[in-house]
């Protein structure tokens, strides 16, 4: 039998219910799907933020991680994939997000497949995905999926006269999820039968490196 791929996901929304969890759990439920058609083992394991935030605190002032802070802290740093999802505030992620990634070790994340959430309350946010949380994730050396999913509330069904993002919030969270698991699937050095059971996801051009840009328009190999 297989051994179990953990799988944890950090949902940092403050609300009950709280639409950084709905993603969160829509992320996750896709990747455990995407993860089981590929022949892995998926252990999905998720931590609320918000009832670690006093913990999180403490451990700047006293630098000791209280039990239940030391049990997300270590379930991050055993992860072989995990999923961040943040609200967006003044256009960035959530202090309390920030502060949580603080705490963990810096090089736990190194090499590790990273699928990024965000929540707000307009589209317009969107781009804290690429320029707050990519940067974030790439000084701490993770291997980030291409797609990141934002949900705005027309993604819930609310708002008017807006239409949802790039054709739909289930699209962007099916393609992330197998995008995650493609990437579990080289690491962990899957059987190539594995890797082929996943739905084919198409390339975009802004998905390319400059070299096979390149490539493309000149027909080289």
């Amino acid at each position: 039998m297989a051994a179990p791929t953990n799988i944890v996901v950090i949902s940092a929304g403050l609300g009950v219910p709280s639409s950084s969890r709905l993603l969160a759990d829509q992320l996750s439920a896709a990747t455990e799907n995407a993860a089981r058609q590929a022949g892995l083992t998926p252990v999905v394991t998720t931590f609320e933020l918000r009832d670690l935030a006093v913990d999180i605190a403490n451990n700047f002032v006293t630098g000791y991680a209280a039990p239940n802070l030391a049990e997300a802290i270590a379930a991050v740093e055993r992860a072989d994939a995990l999923i961040a999802v943040t609200p967006v505030f003044s256009s960035s992620y959530s202090g309390l997000f920030k502060s949580f990634f603080d705490v963990v070790d810096p090089r736990a994340l190194e090499g590790i497949p990273v699928l990024l959430g965000a929540t707000g309350g307009s589209a317009r946010h969107s781009l804290v995905i690429d320029f707050a949380m990519r940067p974030l994730f790439s000084y701490l050396r993770a291997r980030i999926v291409a797609t990141g999913v934002f949900a705005a509330p027309t993604d819930w069904g609310q708002g008017e006269g807006v239409r949802p993002l790039n054709g739909g919030l289930s699209a962007r969270v099916e393609r992330a999820a197998v995008e995650l698991v493609r990437e579990l699937a080289d690491r962990e050095d899957a059987a190539p039968t594995a890797a082929q059971r996943l739905p084919k996801v198409a390339t975009r051009p802004e998905d390319k490196s400059f070299e096979e840009l390149l490539a493309d328009l000149t027909g080289a190999v």
